[in-house]
């Protein structure tokens, strides 16, 4: 359940009124007009009708310049007429643009995001070279990389190309600089290929490919349905940072056929996490709010799906090759 305060001109009451009772708004009330002319509207909207609630006041209020629509979370509503309920199960618990907003954000190419990036792959690589487990799982848990692939699926699910092309500069730089300071570390410090942890990132099997497309369905369905994604968050860096790390420190160790291997596990990953990303969030109902940009969104993720899966299918293809070869 959300609370959404609505700002708007208080011409607009009518309007408001009638999308409450339309969509069977829980609760409704007003707070005094402004000097300006514009009230506030707030409205109780349960999980099932948030989505077309927004929809019709974003649709009612697109003309308006000086509107402004807020989404609150709830924790707890009482009232003495009621009687203590639960949701049904299975509503999405959050709406598109509750999603966007959240999903944006971990998309930002800012001095946070480079930072994350620069410190979890020292402590990756570290972990990597001295066979610590421990610190390898401490990487993992400060990785960033779970915002930028979710957001990429979610611009691909949606149409907006600026998301995509957002999602996608954070990806390229996340994954270059762990890459890049891989390898400066690889070059000081060569490779003791002792090190389980390192040699683990350096094969791929169908073990591998389960975990990335677990990772990425796991990750949407806790964004979708309100849950914390502090786990995902681990499991999708156990599907990233590591083999980026470890491509980076073979390549600067001189070891090319290992490095290989690793840039395998690595191209698996991603392509596994952004299919059952978009899957996923299809799979949950997400749509845009016109049909113009429905439109365009079904181009968009017909040709993502499509180009993941044959991407998926070659990456399978090598797996078994590279058996072949190295058997």
């Amino acid at each position: 359940m959300r609370l959404i305060e609505i700002i708007t001109h208080e011409g607009h009451t009518d309007t408001l009124l009638g999308i409450a009772e339309q969509h069977h708004v829980t609760d409704t009330w007003w707070g005094a007009p402004y000097e300006d002319g514009r009230r506030t509207c707030r409205m109780l909207v349960s999980d099932e009708h948030r989505q077309a609630v927004m929809d019709a006041l974003q649709h009612s209020l697109s003309g308006s310049e000086n509107s402004r629509i807020v989404v609150l979370r709830v924790d707890a509503t009482l009232s003495p007429a009621d009687s203590v309920t639960d949701e049904s199960p299975g509503r999405l618990a959050t709406t598109r643009e509750e999603l966007f907003s959240e999903v944006e954000k971990g998309a930002r190419t800012d001095r946070n995001f480079v930072m994350l990036v620069c410190l979890s792959t020292i402590v990756a690589t570290i972990g990597l070279l001295e066979d610590s487990v421990t610190v390898v799982i401490g990487a993992m848990v400060i990785a960033p990389l779970l915002g930028p692939n979710i957001a990429l699926a979610l611009a691909t699910v949606l149409g907006d190309r600026p998301l995509a092309w957002q999602a996608t500069k954070a990806n390229l730089t996340g994954m270059s600089l762990a890459f890049l300071i891989a390898f400066m570390i690889g070059l000081a410090w060569p490779a003791d290929l002792a090190s389980g942890e390192l040699l683990a990132r350096t094969s791929v099997g169908m073990a591998d490919m389960a975990l990335a497309l677990a990772s990425g369905a796991a990750a949407v369905l806790s964004l979708t349905t309100g849950l914390s994604t502090t786990l995902v968050g681990v499991m999708v860096a156990v599907a990233l940072l590591p083999p980026t790390a470890a491509l980076g420190i073979l390549l600067g160790s001189g070891q090319p056929g290992l490095a290989a291997g690793a840039g395998l596990l690595l191209a698996v990953n991603v392509i596994c996490v952004a299919l059952a990303s978009n899957i996923v969030f299809l799979l949950r109902g997400l749509r845009p709010r016109t049909w113009l940009a429905r439109r365009q969104a079904r181009q968009s993720r017909t040709l993502a799906v499509t180009l993941w899966t044959i991407l998926l299918l070659a990456a399978m293809a090598l797996i078994y090759l590279r058996g072949d070869l190295i058997g």
